[in-house]
């Protein structure tokens, strides 16, 4: 295998062994490369298509859950992909064969003409699928220009980060034609042997502002389901009823197991980011959903352990599991794991049907408990710019010198320390605004307020990083600035997998600049391509609290 997706990858290089440092096989590995390598074949075919008018939704569906189910911890299980590349190969053939009857038509032609001389670079076939696999992520050993695998990396890793935030819009919309096309066109593009560096890096930036969108949408899709986030403090402690553990990023996922478990002596618990569902107003009048057990999802398998109860899986963060609860678990959507049951997808217009987790959970004890106290968050941009006045008036009062975007990821190894220790290093007249699991290592310390406005601001999940965003743009609006970056904010970010390379890729996509990206930079990231993001964007590595605590305070 060779994996460099995330954070975590070996020696910061790639993982090349049996096993990759998330616990994915050599052998799945090597299966989602050929299952990426597949879509890309579906996604040739299906830009052409659109020539001619012809979009196919079910095969944007596929592409944008495909693409998902292979994103770090999402999707371990060997059946499912090669279920995913059977299936694959009759989504290709069937655009290909509309694609070629519309451009015969169009051009007078028979059918049994000759097929025309078009996508020569196109995965056309079964044989040049088989061929792919083992090759190495697709192709990347064998792209020798370091700088063009490195921005084809790039580019590929935003479009999973962005499949990810369209899944879940779409399980809420069931409309994202714009996301789907986006996607066929770019991974088509990596597929174009013809194409520049020059257009691979306009590639990277257009797929940072298609990211934009994706979480706009993504945003609104949450809010008019379940409303806007508003100001909650959760529970953090224990009931005495049996319960089912929610991980994961899906809040379609928990409003459907809320509504079965209504009544059932059984209380439901958010686990790492699925803390901000209890944020939501709808979500908030379920008066089972108790409270979020544990922390982030590195820690699951203790967590998971001393829960008791059975845990659903919605979406990425699942880690090997172990034997002490494996055989309580469940995964449902894009993630799969072998040897654990998986909930199917619901049917147009219904619920999916969690009534085996359900039973299991009334024969469980409830959980231990692992602490007590609240967290407090539910600052989206919407709650936030409604305490506007307040914010400002802060600000030119020189109560908040300054504001610190400490959004990302949590993880495993220890330099993560880092995002912990400048919290407490800030002083106290700065504000960290925070979204996704990089909070667990600094939502719990007691940070106190400025006058009234919490010194930690918790957005929501990783997928609500639109409302950082959002916020710097609206404070950049109401302080008369030209240039977002004149605004007192820094960015401090924390990185492990592609949801977060598709935030960074927006950020720089909006002209942010000046960002801190750590634990290290991506290690699919060229040197050259590395330097040229720096020189262009201005991105920092991190160096110690302490340094950048002072630097971030001073405006550098």
């Amino acid at each position: 295998m060779f994996c460099h997706q995330c954070q975590e990858t070996m020696k910061n290089i790639g993982c090349s062994m049996k096993q990759g440092m998330c616990g994915k096989s050599a052998e799945v590995a090597d299966l989602q490369d050929l299952f990426i390598w597949g879509l890309k074949g579906i996604s040739v075919w299906g830009y052409k298509a659109k020539e001619f008018g012809i979009y196919d939704n079910e095969a944007g569906f596929f592409i944008a859950k495909g693409l998902f189910a292979t994103i770090t911890n999402a999707n371990f299980d060997r059946e499912d992909f090669i279920n995913y590349i059977k299936k694959g190969v009759g989504i290709r053939k069937g655009l290909k064969e509309r694609y070629l009857a519309a451009y015969k038509q169009k051009n007078g032609m028979d059918f049994s003409s000759p097929v025309p001389e078009c996508a020569t670079w196109a995965p056309a076939t079964d044989q040049d699928l088989l061929e792919k696999a083992g090759s190495g992520a697709g192709g990347w050993l064998e792209i020798e220009d370091e700088d063009e695998r490195s921005l084809k990396a790039l580019a590929l890793y935003g479009l999973k980060g962005m499949s990810a935030y369209a899944e879940h819009a779409y399980q809420i919309t069931k409309s994202c034609q714009e996301v789907f096309e986006f996607l066929m066109e770019a991974l088509a593009a990596l597929v174009d042997e013809s194409i520049s560096q020059d257009d691979l890096f306009k590639l990277v930036i257009k797929t940072g502002e298609m990211g934009v969108k994706t979480m706009a949408l993504l945003d609104e899709a949450n809010t008019q389901a379940y409303g806007n986030p508003e100001i909650t403090n959760v529970n953090i402690g224990v009931g005495t009823n049996p319960g089912i553990l929610v991980t994961g990023h899906d809040l379609v996922d928990l409003e459907d197991l809320l509504e079965q478990t209504k009544n059932q002596g059984v209380d439901v618990y958010t686990h790492s980011e699925m803390l901000p569902a209890h944020y939501y107003p709808k979500l908030k009048q379920y008066p089972h959903l108790f409270g979020n057990y544990g922390n982030a999802w590195w820690l699951q398998q203790g967590d998971m352990a001393k829960f008791n109860g059975p845990a659903l899986f919605t979406s990425n963060c699942l880690v090997p599991t172990k034997a002490a609860y494996k055989d309580k678990l469940f995964t449902t959507g894009a993630v799969g794991f072998d040897g654990v049951p998986h909930i199917a997808d619901r049917k147009e217009g219904g619920q999916k049907d969690f009534s085996a987790i359900i039973e299991m959970a009334k024969t469980c004890a409830p959980p231990q408990e692992l602490e007590t106290g609240q967290i407090t968050g539910g600052f989206g941009h919407s709650q936030v710019m409604a305490l506007a006045d307040k914010v400002i008036e802060a600000v030119k009062s020189g109560a908040i010198k300054r504001f610190i975007v400490m959004g990302g990821c949590d993880g495993r190894h220890k330099t993560r320390e880092y995002y912990a220790e400048v919290a407490k290093a800030l002083p106290k007249d700065a504000v960290i605004l925070t979204a996704g699991c990089a909070k667990y290592q600094y939502i719990k310390l007691n940070m106190g307020d400025i006058g009234g406005i919490p010194r930690v601001l918790d957005a929501g999940q990783c997928n609500d990083s639109y409302s950082l965003a959002v916020i710097a743009m609206e404070l950049q609006k109401a302080f008369g600035l030209d240039d977002i970056n004149d605004l007192p904010i820094s960015f401090d970010i924390a990185w492990y997998e592609q949801k977060a390379v598709l935030v960074l890729l927006a950020l720089l996509s909006l002209g942010i600049k000046g960002i801190r990206l750590g634990p290290t930079l991506p290690g699919f990231l060229s040197p050259g391509i590395a330097n040229a993001l720096i020189e262009k964007f201005d991105i920092k590595p991190i160096a110690t609290p302490e340094a950048d605590v002072a630097d971030m305070m001073a405006g550098k």
